[in-house]
């Protein structure tokens, strides 16, 4: 059993990102900016030194859910995005335009 505190993604609206956090620490980002009242989702990264098997997948659930609670369209130019929004098709609804290729 480990002391670490639980993985949260949080919205930053100011730096328009949703950073995925263990405790006070940034693992990794999704950084976004608007378009016409969607959001492009434009990068994704883990930071390489943290890396942990599964922590893009629940960054992109998290920003995911968050906009879809947030009632907003998305379009995945970032290529880990579209691509997790193809191997998941219950996000699929969320996408405005088609998904870029990877």
């Amino acid at each position: 059993m480990t002391d670490q505190p639980e993985l949260t993604v949080v919205h930053d609206a100011d730096r328009q990102r949703y950073a995925l956090r263990r405790g006070p620490d940034v693992l990794g980002s999704a950084t976004y900016h608007w378009d016409q009242g969607r959001v492009v989702l434009d990068h994704t990264g883990i930071d390489p030194a943290r890396r942990e098997k599964g922590l893009g997948a629940i960054l992109a659930r998290g920003t995911l859910d968050d906009l879809r609670a947030r009632g907003l369209r998305v379009i995945p130019q970032c290529p880990f995005m579209a691509a997790f929004i193809r191997r998941n098709p219950e996000y699929q609804d969320l996408v405005d335009e088609a998904p870029a290729e990877v």
